[in-house]
């Protein structure tokens, strides 16, 4: 079953790419089945053209506002500036194989991938989107 992405997520996650760009962008995923909202989060990140790292603070607060009866955070969104949509072997680094989605934006393509234990890199594994 292909992944339902809401055309909302898509535009803000293109947009905020967009803005970003020479540098990484990213933020989280938030949905229960379906991606049906992202937010953009800044990239702490000591090298942003080329890396990217979620805000901890932003991260531990929506991890604490979903304990809560939140939305449920259900993967990550970063952008590809000058890539492709493929997750990099850093990306496979940074991911814990937790099955988090993970969706990566390089110009107008959108991919997405789960984290796991096998796969691309050893650690994604595309998921069709719908």
């Amino acid at each position: 079953m292909a992944l339902r992405i809401s055309s909302c997520v898509i535009a803000l996650i293109h947009h905020a790419a967009a803005d970003a760009a020479p540098l990484e962008a990213c933020g989280l995923l938030f949905g229960d089945g379906a991606v049906e909202r992202a937010s953009v989060i800044a990239n702490v990140s000591d090298d942003p053209a080329r890396r990217f790292e979620i805000d901890p603070a932003a991260l531990i607060a929506a991890l604490q506002a979903e304990r809560a009866g939140g939305d449920r955070v259900i993967g990550y969104w970063h952008s590809h500036p000058s890539g492709d949509a493929t997750p990099s072997s850093t990306d496979a680094a940074m991911a814990a194989a937790d099955g988090k989605l993970w969706l990566i934006v390089a110009g107008e393509t959108v991919t997405a991938w789960r984290a796991g234990p096998t796969g691309l890199h050893g650690r994604f594994e595309r998921v069709e989107v719908a």
